[in-house]
Parts: C-alpha cells; sequence; structure tokens
C-alpha cells in the first residue's frame, strides 16, 4: 500500500448552449468558417457596450440549483486582466467575489460506494478565441467565432483522493448536465473543457502538498491518463527526496506523458475590478422558483426510481439513465407491456426534497432502500434495450427516438417471443429488418416466413435426422456427458433455420433418450 495521498481538484468548463453569445448577439455555433461570427461587442472594439444574455443566467442558475449549490441573490461581473493573442480585450469578462452560486455537492458512485464531492463555486464568463498554429507558415492563427461563447465554470473542493474518483465525478457531472439540457456537454467541440489541480501528500498529512495544473484535455480518457502519470510522477520525486515544483503542465497524447508549460510560483494577479459597462444583477425569489419547477428528474434520482419502482439490477439501470431518451422510452415500454400494472410515476418539483443531504442509511453506501421483489417483464425489455436495441443504436450511430421502432411494437416483438410465435433468434432479425425498413413485425414474419416450429411431430422428424448424422456426441451423452446436450441443440437450431424453440428442442431430446 502506498504511503502516500492523492489530493485532487476539478474547474470544468462548460459551453451553454445559447442561441448567441453571452454579451452580443452573435450567433453561438461550432464550426463555422473562421472569423464570420464577430462583431463589435466581442472583439472589443472601441464604443462597443456588453448585453448579458438572461438565457445563458438562467441557463447557469439551473445547472447550479442541479448541483445543489447556494445561489446568490446579487451577482456582478469582474474584468479579469491578462493579455493573450486570443483574448482580443486584453481581459475577460468574468465573475470573481460574487459569482453565481456556491457551496454546492455532487454524489459520485466510486468503487462500489457513494461520496460526497463538494463544489466549492459556479460562475459566468466568456470563452476565449482560438489559436491555430500553422507549422507550414511557421506561425499561428487566430480564430474569433468562439470569442463571448457563454462559459460556466464549475470549481470543486479539493476532495477527490484517486483518478478513478476524478473520472466518475467528471463522468457524473457530464450526465447531469446532459439531462439538464443546458449543453451538448461534446468535448470533440470543446463544449466541455477541464483542468485539473493534483498534489500528493504523505497520508494523515493535512496539508496540501505542491500541485501541478494540468490543461489541454479534450477527453476524459486523456484526463484520466494524465492525472496517472502525474500521480506516478509526484510519488517517485518525493520518494526520492526531490522537491515538486509548482507549474502548469500540457498533455501530451501521442506521448503519453505530460509536458512543462509554465512555472507558477504564485498565483496570477489577474487585478479584478467590477466590469463598469454591466450593472449588478438581482435574482428574486420568483425567478428562481421558476427556473427550480423546471429543474426534471435527475439521472440519480431516475436510478433510485427505476431501482424500487421497476426492480431492476443496480447494473441494467445505471446503463439506462445514461441516455435520457433510451430511460424514457424504458418506461414507455413498461407501460404498454403490462397496462394493467401501476407503475409510480416520476420524481415532480424540486428535486431538493428527493435528496437534501448526505447519506443516512446503506443501500451500497447510499441511502434508499430497495424492494427484491422481481418483475420479470421490465427485465425483458431491459434486457432487449441494453442488447439488440443497443447494438443497433451504436452500429447505426443514432438516438433511439431516430430508430423505426416504437415501444409498442418492441413489447409486441418479447410477447410474440413468449406466445411461441418467434425463437429469440428469429427475433433479432425481425427487429434488423424492421429497423432498415420500417415493415411491421407482423408482415416481416409473414414476407420471411419466420413463425416458429412448435408442433411437436415436425421438430421430433428434425430431432432424428440430427441424432442420426451426430452418433458419437449421442454415445457421449449415453455415457453421462450431459452437457453435449447443448451441440445438438444448436445443430437442431440451424438445421431449422432458427426456427424451432430451444427450449422445445431440448425437451423433445431429453424425452428421446429417456424413452430409450
Amino acid at each position: 500500500m502506498s504511503e502516500f495521498e492523492t489530493v485532487i481538484g476539478l474547474e470544468v468548463h462548460l459551453q451553454l448552449s445559447t442561441e448567441t453569445k453571452i454579451f452580443c448577439g452573435c450567433a453561438n455555433l461550432f464550426g463555422r468558417e473562421p472569423n464570420t461570427l464577430t462583431c463589435p461587442v466581442c472583439l472589443g472594439l472601441p464604443g462597443s457596450l456588453p448585453v448579458l444574455n438572461k438565457k445563458a443566467l438562467m441557463y447557469a442558475i439551473k445547472a447550479a440549483l442541479a448541483l445543489k449549490c447556494q445561489i446568490n441573490s446579487t451577482i456582478k461581473f469582474d474584468r479579469k486582466n491578462y493579455y493573450y493573442p486570443d483574448l482580443p480585450k486584453g481581459y475577460q469578462i468574468s465573475q470573481h467575489d460574487l459569482p453565481i452560486a456556491h457551496d454546492g455537492w455532487v454524489m459520485i458512485l466510486s468503487g462500489g460506494s457513494f461520496k460526497k464531492i463538494n463544489i466549492k463555486r459556479a460562475h459566468l464568463e466568456e470563452d476565449a478565441g482560438k489559436l491555430i498554429h500553422d507549422t507550414s507558415l511557421n506561425c499561428s492563427l487566430v480564430d474569433y467565432n468562439r470569442t463571448g461563447t457563454p462559459l460556466m465554470e464549475i470549481v470543486t473542493e479539493p476532495d477527490l483522493r484517486s483518478v478513478q474518483e476524478a473520472y466518475d465525478y467528471l463522468t457524473t457531472l457530464k450526465l447531469i448536465l446532459q439531462y439538464l439540457n443546458v449543453s451538448d456537454c461534446d468535448m470533440e467541440k470543446g463544449s466541455l473543457r477541464c483542468d485539473a489541480n493534483i498534489s500528493i501528500r504523505k497520508k494523515g498529512d493535512l496539508r496540501l502538498g505542491t500541485k501541478t495544473e494540468l490543461k489541454n484535455m479534450n477527453s476524459f480518457r486523456a484526463l484520466k491518463l494524465a492525472l496517472e502519470f502525474e500521480e506516478t510522477r509526484h510519488q517517485k520525486l518525493l520518494s526520492c527526496g526531490q522537491k515538486i515544483i509548482q507549474e502548469t503542465r500540457l498533455w501530451n497524447d501521442e506521448k503519453a506523458l505530460t509536458i512543462s508549460m509554465r512555472s507558477k510560483e504564485d498565483a496570477h494577479d489577474y487585478r479584478y475590478f467590477p466590469e463598469p459597462d454591466l450593472v449588478p444583477f438581482i435574482i428574486d425569489d420568483a425567478e428562481l422558483q421558476e427556473i427550480k419547477s423546471s429543474i426534471p428528474e435527475l439521472p440519480r434520482e431516475k436510478f433510485e426510481r427505476f431501482l424500487n419502482n421497476y426492480k431492476l439490477l443496480e447494473y441494467d439501470a445505471q446503463i439506462l439513465i445514461q441516455d435520457q431518451d433510451l430511460a424514457d422510452f424504458f418506461e414507455k415500454c413498461c407501460r404498454n407491456y403490462s397496462p394493467s400494472r401501476s407503475f409510480p410515476n416520476a420524481l415532480v418539483g424540486n428535486p431538493d426534497e428527493v435528496m437534501t443531504g448526505p447519506p443516512t442509511k446503506t443501500f451500497g453506501g447510499d441511502n434508499f432502500e430497495i424492494s427484491s421483489k422481481f418483475l420479470p417483464e421490465t427485465k425483458k425489455i431491459c434486457n432487449w434495450l441494453i442488447g439488440p436495441i443497443q447494438q443497433e443504436l451504436n452500429s447505426r450511430g443514432v438516438k433511439i427516438n431516430s430508430l423505426q421502432i416504437q415501444p409498442q411494437e418492441l413489447c409486441d416483438l418479447i410477447k410474440k417471443i413468449e406466445d411461441g410465435v418467434l425463437s429469440h433468434l428469429a427475433a433479432k432479425d425481425v427487429l434488423k429488418i424492421k429497423l432498415d425498413t420500417g415493415k411491421t413485425i407482423d408482415a416481416i414474419i409473414r414476407e420471411r416466413g419466420l413463425t416458429q416450429i412448435c408442433d411437436d411431430g415436425t421438430l421430433e422428424n428434425f430431432i432424428e435426422e440430427i441424432l442420426a448424422e451426430n452418433i458419437q456426441v449421442v454415445d457421449q451423452i449415453k455415457q453421462g456427458k450431459e452437457s453435449a446436450m447443448g451441440f445438438l441443440v444448436g445443430q437442431a437450431m440451424k438445421k431449422t433455420q432458427g426456427k424451432a424453440n430451444p427450449k422445445k428442442i431440448k425437451e423433445l431430446i431429453i424425452r428421446r433418450f429417456h424413452n430409450g
């Protein structure tokens, strides 16, 4: 066991999905021709004045409330002064001493138990431009399209004690933000970016060690690898009695290592002062309650409800809630499959009423109780969604709402297996054809002749042929090797082109052996 303890804090920069930028009317779009989405305001030209995008403010408050933050009744913007080529004004409009929110928390599931990660603050700011380094011209170009994009920065306390916890926090945070629909959280587009501070200290030492800041991580995988690299590097240095230098380091994905960017002996003096062109803003209780009422059921609450109401396994529920549309499709299927069964509705209203504090009772490290009663219908639906349906979603690169199948149709397909009309294998074929053509399930079964063979006489004729063709296997079964029975079942399925009921086939084979 290591004598060292890892301490990590994360700063997440979230681009909000507003139609326009935070302080001007330029379109907030990705992938356009360089410098085509600019105006005097976002370029900081003399005489231009910023006007706050109200939707950006509402989105940020909505996210902060979902993260259990305290909302400041009065907020203001400040000028954060520093020079960089992608910052046209020479300062960034951000928030310093009166941010939107503070003192929140996120509960993560990591290593089989739940842990509360505290959020220090959340604030709004404008994004900078993008530098494009052209090695052929030996110069750097600047694209100001991204300048002025509304950013929400979410800063944790140094509560994370392992690289895995940092990874789990990010995946949990991303899922919450996606449920809120305030950002697409697309890391490839730069909609979700993360900086990390990491330090190492001896176990039992309450003082924080010398930290390094990690930048230029464009994926969760890169973040994990960079933190693992730094964790090992710090431990080696301290084990050899060497000193860790406080610095900012970049992650080099090709070489799989971090590279020193600049030393950071002291904190930058950004010379914050109130933005004179923007007045302080008052968040009244009526607006706050309106935003709070718009917060949907969040992943954690949905996870608990799926366990309680649908009696799903933790693993199954965890997969379903990763995709809000898939989870909704699952619930519609359950209502269609068992219309007589009354499933409790989703939790509504203030999410703080669902979970108001840290766990007090243990269930896998959490505070909710789960009934062990098993619901076979919900399990069948879940198996199809996280199995064949998920495979089709992955292979086609689409979301479930784009597939040519409705919840009732999937339920009908599952019931045809139960009623003996289709084998499970044939049902998978029907699903694929259904998604390709949009035809009805009954039409596909009729056109392809996929109706399952259930007649005992017909199946027994197939079995006789199989036994005659596999005498060695028959002898093995007679000698007690019952596991060879599966081979005969497989041969029967092959001979019937998947139309036979495998359970029925096995029963008939066993009966055949018992009768001599």
